[in-house]
């Protein structure tokens, strides 16, 4: 079993920054993906930005250039820092831990993030 916890997040001014912090715990072994996904009011759930133990990124088209993702293997922790935050980003924030081996997806409780104008 795998646990996921975010921290972080919270309310700041557009252009702004703010990190979010995501540690994982339990069976991870091998190739496995770690990242962020997004989900707005009365949208659906979104990808921000993901990134594989060895260091292959993605990023949605709406945060490349602003948003960075990083993690510690070791640690099994994974980072989103956000730069130049606008309103639109506002959102609910899910930390993801996926496993390809078994195809087995792993969210966190997710973490508020609210933009101010």
């Amino acid at each position: 079993q795998v646990q996921v916890v975010e921290s972080g997040g919270g309310l700041v001014q557009a252009g702004g920054s703010l990190e979010l912090s995501c540690a994982a715990s339990g069976s991870i072994f091998g190739i496995n993906v770690m990242g962020w996904y997004r989900q707005a009011p009365g949208k659906p759930r979104e990808l921000v930005a993901t990134m594989t133990n060895g260091g292959s990124t993605n990023y949605a088209d709406s945060v490349k250039g602003r948003f960075t993702i990083s993690r510690d293997n070791a640690k099994k922790v994974v980072y989103l820092q956000m730069n130049s935050l606008k309103p639109e980003d506002t959102a609910v924030y899910y930390c993801n831990v996926f496993l390809p081996l078994n195809t087995r997806n792993y969210w966190g409780q997710g973490t508020q993030v609210t933009v101010s104008s």
